[in-house]
């Protein structure tokens, strides 16, 4: 898949003009890029747009335009792009209450790694997790993690000709497994070679 560089971005004034068109586009873009993994954790499937809608907001806020500043910004955000052989999401747990948060996230430890993915007829694929820098301690987990699920091109095949996708966790304080609805699977696909 194809890199976010400077020309593909809009300029400030660009973005300003069309930002309630281009946030709309990325809102329903991203319903098919959500899987909830049970009440409580999800996965944020990313690609180019939801990357590029995310630098955009950010150029937009910081007000940034100077060349070097937004390849801070790329360079940042590039790496949560697939590369056509793998999946990248962020995981999120996801509790309202503070205090149940902070007593789920003490049980969850290592939690980052016990997700996976299986395509239909191959082995689940666990994700590697937070690339840039630990989200753990021994007492707790953090909410966020950022995975990289890695495909083998059999796999990646597979989903294209339209393998059913499950997901699921094996962590001994949360575990489910489930079928990856149609819609999602079918955004998946396009994130392969």
């Amino acid at each position: 898949m194809t890199h976010l560089t400077h020309e593909k971005l809009y300029s400030l004034e660009q973005y300003a003009r069309m930002r309630p068109e281009f946030r709309a586009k990325v809102i329903e873009h991203k319903k098919n890029r959500r899987l909830a993994l049970g009440e409580h954790a999800a996965l944020y499937f990313e690609d180019a747009l939801t990357m590029q809608y995310q630098v955009q907001e950010m150029l937009r806020l910081e007000r940034m335009f100077e060349p070097e500043a937004i390849q801070e910004e790329l360079d940042v955000y590039n790496p949560l792009i697939p590369d056509g052989q793998n999946w990248k999401a962020t995981f999120m747990v996801e509790y309202s209450d503070a205090e149940e948060r902070k007593a789920m996230l003490a049980r969850l430890v290592g939690i980052e790694d016990t997700v996976w993915l299986r395509v239909q007829g191959y082995d689940k694929v666990f994700p590697i997790s937070n690339e840039d820098l630990d989200r753990s301690s021994r007492d707790k987990t953090a909410s966020v993690h950022f995975m990289r699920f890695e495909l083998t091109p059999e796999m990646c095949a597979a989903v294209k000709e339209g393998a059913l996708i499950e997901a699921g966790i094996d962590h001994p304080a949360c575990r489910l497994e489930l079928v990856v609805p149609a819609s999602v699977r079918d955004s998946l696909a396009n994130d392969l070679h």
